[in-house]
C-alpha cells in the first residue's frame, strides 16, 4: 500500500509540474498518462477519463462531494463591487487558546451582523458557537489537530466525530506535516481520509502551513488533500512563522482545479490582503480581522 500511495505521489508530481511549467511558458502540456496501476485512484480515473487527477475528490462520477456542497464555486470581481461583499467568503476566527465564552459569544454576534459565511473557533468551543448561530445562515466550524498536526489518525478522527456531534458543519484540519517532509505520503493520506470519513457528511479543509513547506511538497500535499476527499485545500493555521501568500493560493489553486476550494489563512488582515487572494484563486479567507476586512479599516490581528 505504502509503496503504491509514493508512486502515485510521484507520478502525479511529476506530471503537475511539467504541467505548470507548460503554463509559464504559454503552452498546457497534456495529460497523457493516468494514475499508476493498481492505485486508488485507477477506478475513479477509469471511470471518468479526467485529465491528470481531476476525478479524485469524486464520490460519484461528475458530482464531487465539494461541488455539491456548493464549496468550489469561484469568486468572480462582478461579486465583489465592495470590501462588505468579501463578507460572504469570511470565516471569522477566533483561535487563541484563551478564548472565553463571552468572546465566542461576541465572534458569532459579529458573523451575524456582518454575513460571514462561518465562524471557526476550537473543537471545545464549538458547541457554543452552534448553539449562537442557530437559526442564522452563517455556519459553525471547528479546528482539528490543532496547531500542530502531528496527532494519530485515530485522534483526529475522534476529534472531528465530537465537534460534528457538538454541531460543527465544516472541519478544518492540520496536515501531519512531519510525514510529508519524510515522504511518508500513505501516512499523509490515511491522516485525511481519517478526518474526511470522521466529519461526513460536512466537507474538510486541509490545512498545509505552507511556509514550512517547499513548492515541491506542496503540490504533494494538495495531490494528497484532493485523492483523500476533502472539499478544501488551505494555506495556513496563522500559528507558525509566515502566512498566506498569493503566490501559494495561485499554486494551490492550480493543482487542485475548480472542484476543490481555496483557502487563504494567516496574516490576512485588510481589504487589500483578501482582494490579492481572492484575485489569486482563494475562495474562502479565514481571518479574526473580518470586520476591518469588510470595513475597510485596519486591524492589528495576528492571525
Amino acid at each position: 500500500m505504502s509503496n503504491d500511495v509514493n508512486a502515485l505521489v510521484d507520478d502525479i508530481t511529476d506530471r503537475v509540474k511539467r504541467r505548470l511549467d507548460a503554463l509559464r511558458v504559454g503552452k498546457e502540456e497534456p495529460c497523457t498518462t493516468g494514475p499508476s496501476k493498481g492505485s486508488k485512484a485507477e477506478t475513479a480515473a477509469a471511470d471518468c477519463a479526467p485529465s491528470c487527477f481531476e476525478c479524485a475528490n469524486h464520490d460519484t462520477c461528475g458530482t464531487s462531494l465539494s461541488v455539491r456542497h456548493g464549496l468550489t464555486e469561484r469568486v468572480t470581481p462582478d461579486r465583489l463591487r465592495t470590501s462588505k461583499d468579501i463578507a460572504q467568503f469570511i470565516d471569522h476566527t477566533l483561535l487563541k487558546p484563551e478564548a472565553t465564552r463571552e468572546e465566542v459569544l461576541k465572534l458569532c454576534e459579529e458573523a451575524k451582523k456582518y454575513g460571514f459565511a462561518t465562524v471557526c473557533v476550537n473543537s471545545i468551543n464549538v458547541g457554543t458557537a452552534a448553539r449562537a448561530l442557530h437559526g442564522s445562515p452563517v455556519l459553525a466550524i471547528a479546528v482539528v489537530g490543532f496547531p500542530l498536526g502531528a496527532g494519530v489518525p485515530s485522534a483526529k478522527a475522534f476529534e472531528t466525530r465530537e465537534a460534528v456531534r457538538c454541531g460543527a458543519k465544516e472541519i478544518d484540519t492540520v496536515i501531519n506535516i512531519g510525514a510529508l517532509r519524510s515522504k511518508d505520503y500513505a501516512l499523509v493520506q490515511k491522516d485525511i481520509e481519517a478526518v474526511v470519513n470522521a466529519a461526513k457528511p460536512w466537507p474538510v479543509k486541509v490545512i498545509l502551513e505552507t511556509s514550512q513547506l517547499k513548492d515541491e511538497e506542496k503540490i504533494i500535499a494538495c495531490a494528497l488533500a484532493k485523492a483523500a476527499g476533502a472539499a478544501f485545500v488551505k494555506t495556513s493555521t496563522g500559528f507558525a512563522q509566515g502566512g498566506a501568500t498569493a503566490e501559494d493560493v495561485a499554486l494551490m489553486r492550480r493543482i487542485v482545479g475548480d472542484d476543490v476550494g481555496v483557502k487563504a489563512s494567516g496574516g490576512v488582515r485588510s481589504t487589500e490582503d483578501a482582494m490579492k487572494m481572492i484575485n489569486a484563486g482563494a475562495n474562502r479567507i479565514g481571518a479574526s480581522a473580518s470586520i476591518a476586512i469588510v470595513t475597510g479599516t485596519t486591524s492589528t490581528s495576528k492571525y
